[in-house]
């Protein structure tokens, strides 16, 4: 189905070229000499790589055949990571290229949401927080309270986060996927 330049929205997907992106950016301007137009921050679904593109005002572009799935992490195997459908039970394995960055905030049963165009899964995208498990940090020294002072530490998907100097090693964590930052400590 095609979409005209006034329906863009930030998330509407569209393909350019062959290939599915998102838009994560969009402005109509409208110069006082010439047609109006329409400046856009296209991201590729399959490769992650972002793009400007300028749309001439009225300009219809197709909307990309992309459907989202809920689904589980299952495991590593060798260098595929596996997910299982939650309602069909299908297996899907993705390699390390294609799930990128995300690995590291991946860990068994975790429910994530998979891309799929055209009926072939491109994509994963992590929920926007997890909570995991500290596996090494330097203990904080005591009386050190310095406000703002942060220590590295490792957690159980083998991801290094910056985490105040009170938290200790084997506490869990709550981190921000989307920056890698620390958020909070959970009970």
């Amino acid at each position: 189905m095609a979409v005209d330049t006034s329906k863009f929205r930030n998330g509407l997907k569209i393909e350019l070229d062959g290939e599915p992106f998102t838009i994560t950016y969009f402005q109509h301007v409208k110069p006082g000499k010439g047609g109006a137009f329409v400046r856009t921050k296209v991201r590729n679904l399959r490769t992650g790589r972002v793009l400007d593109r300028t749309f001439r005002s009225g300009e219809r572009v197709d909307e990309a055949d992309v459907e989202d799935k809920r689904m589980q992490y299952l495991y590593l195997d060798g260098d595929q990571l596996v997910f299982m459908d939650q309602e069909s039970f299908d297996q899907i394995p993705f390699t390390r290229e294609q799930v990128g960055d995300c690995i590291q905030y991946l860990k068994e049963n975790l429910e994530v949401d998979v891309l799929f165009w055209r009926g072939k899964p491109i994509n994963i995208e992590l929920p926007p927080f997890v909570e995991v498990k500290i596996t090494r940090c330097e203990p904080g020294i005591k009386g050190d309270t310095a406000s703002g002072s942060t220590k590295p530490a490792t957690v159980e998907t083998g991801a290094v986060v910056q985490v105040p100097l009170f938290v200790k090693e084997g506490e869990m964590i709550r981190v921000d996927t989307r920056s890698g930052e620390y958020v909070e400590r959970v009970g």
